[in-house]
């Protein structure tokens, strides 16, 4: 390990809650050579977010502790620095690739005796299953808890073309033995044979011996299992530790397999369980491009039917709405405020968008940033809104904010407000801009750090902080700004041709 990566790793990480018992380990090493990109197959985005960061959510959630280790190999600056500075979470560098076992053996390397004698619950999930849910988390933990198992896999069920099934297979014991008689131990767990090793049994078939049994399957018969392993485990802590080191590479990839610790187990008497995936979909790893994009698709699906009876989103298929802003609209929703809200095709609301009732977004607008809008407000089509960290749009009731409309920054714009189409609003942290109650701005205008009193209509002008006040004429109407151009600069550069 460079020095370099030894600091990055001791910037980001923090410390645990001791008090805690329980681990998650987060498996976020992989090179991803078959997702052909420069990008970290972990930083690449399920409906906004990276993979690795989704499944590192979903497990705070459901195992209710912010202690994590996240394993970290190809790509691991870009990945460390993408997840941040977290409470809980240690960051472990596995700089070659061995296997899922080996990256296991990395993160418990981590810990001090200290805090490995005091666990009794390790977790294990792959960084690349983004549409993993806090339920299904929970699920196996309930499940594993309930048990009393001293490991428990999470499982699905394959329903396509066996060969096209490139999990890894749950091996289970047979009704019938080898010598034709009933088994004493039919349904449990035999191990996991990876997708590979399958292909690589020959005509003679593969036999195992299973406490004290002997069981015979064909190539085709371990092709034919449905029931799959999905990557996500819960162990008992010391059985873990104390057998993790045993597991060999044997095998087609030569690889140190976390799936091989079912065998170890079995042969020293533990226990192994299946809890069952909520939905195949979530149990969805991804390794190619195609499958990103399906996951992306499924995400849709799920936000869509969140929402579908609650607001109004104009194109199934057209649509970007972040899951925290989805949690809100719930929240609106649940207080019966979430009436009359309607997104156009195309529009994409980001993490930190609120919105209220009676709100209408037009068709490929885009608002990222922290952006408040409020009450019955219109936003017309094809219009841009965002701003840095610390900064804020905050937009009031009953405003009209046409087609084209650009807001960045720092902007503060009061109730009533008509803003036509192609005007820009930007104010910076020294400079912010605001618009107060009633105002009406038309024509090319860009405004700048100005403050705007209410009343005012400004049409066809340029302001740089600027206080633009309302004067009131003789007839009793407020004064217009009209025109309003600030002085040519670099007319020397200028040359007739």
């Amino acid at each position: 390990m460079t020095e370099d990566m030894k600091e990055i790793i001791k910037r980001y990480s923090s410390q645990f809650d001791n008090t805690c018992e329980i681990l998650p380990i987060i498996l976020a090493a992989g090179h991803g050579k078959r997702i052909k990109s420069e990008t970290s197959k972990m930083l690449h985005t399920i409906w906004g977010k990276p993979s690795v960061e989704r499944v590192s959510q979903a497990v705070k959630k459901g195992l209710e502790t912010d202690n994590q280790i996240i394993v970290v190999g190809n790509k691991a600056k870009e990945v460390i620095q993408k997840v941040g500075e977290t409470q809980n979470t240690v960051f472990a560098f596995q700089e070659d690739q061995k296997g899922t076992g080996h990256a296991v053996q990395i993160a418990l390397e981590q810990l001090p005796d200290s805090i490995l004698k005091q666990l009794e619950v390790i977790f294990v999930l792959p960084g690349d299953m983004g549409l993993i849910t806090a339920e299904t988390v929970r699920k196996i933990k309930d499940d594993f808890f309930n048990a009393h198992y001293d490991m428990v896999i999470m499982t699905g069920t394959y329903e396509g073309n066996p060969e096209d099934n490139y999990y890894g297979r749950v091996i289970r014991v047979p009704s019938i033995n080898s010598a034709g008689k009933q088994s004493p131990d039919t349904g449990e767990v035999i191990q996991i044979m990876e997708f590979k090793d399958i292909l690589n049994v020959d005509t003679n078939g593969y036999t195992v011996i299973h406490r004290d049994h002997r069981y015979h399957f064909t190539r085709e018969q371990l092709l034919e299992i449905p029931e799959f392993n999905t990557g996500v485990y819960a162990f008992k802590a010391q059985p873990l530790i104390s057998n993790i080191n045993a597991i060999k590479s044997d095998n087609v990839q030569g690889e140190i397999y976390l799936t091989d610790l079912v065998s170890i187990l079995n042969k020293n008497g533990y226990k192994i369980g299946i809890s069952k995936a909520r939905a195949n979909d979530e149990t969805l790893g991804f390794n190619v491009k195609s499958v990103l994009k399906e996951m992306e698709a499924i995400a849709r699906k799920r936000v869509y039917n969140a929402l579908k009876d609650i607001i109004t989103i104009n194109d199934y298929d057209d649509f970007f709405i972040a899951d925290d802003l989805v949690e809100r609209i719930l929240e609106l929703d649940s207080r019966s405020e979430a009436v009359d809200i309607v997104i156009g095709p195309g529009v994409h609301l980001g993490k930190d968008v609120h919105i209220s009732r009676g709100v209408v977004i037009d068709k490929n607008t885009k608002i990222e940033g922290k952006v408040y809008i409020n009450a019955n407000t219109y936003i017309g089509s094809n219009c841009s809104m965002d701003n840095y960290e610390k900064q804020q749009i905050t937009i009031g009731v009953n405003c009209q904010l046409l087609s084209g409309t650009v807001v960045r920054g720092n902007v503060s714009i009061g109730d009533n407000v008509r803003i036509e189409s192609g005007v820009r609003l930007t104010g910076s942290d020294q400079y912010p801009t605001t618009i107060e109650n009633n105002v009406l701005l038309k024509g090319t205008t860009y405004i700048f750090g100005s403050y705007v009193e209410q009343g005012v209509e400004i049409e066809q002008s340029i302001l740089k902080q600027k206080r633009v006040e309302r004067l009131i004429k003789k007839d009793g109407s407020v004064q217009a700004i009209r025109y309003c151009r600030p002085l040519p600069e670099g007319l020397d550069s200028l040359r007739d041709l």
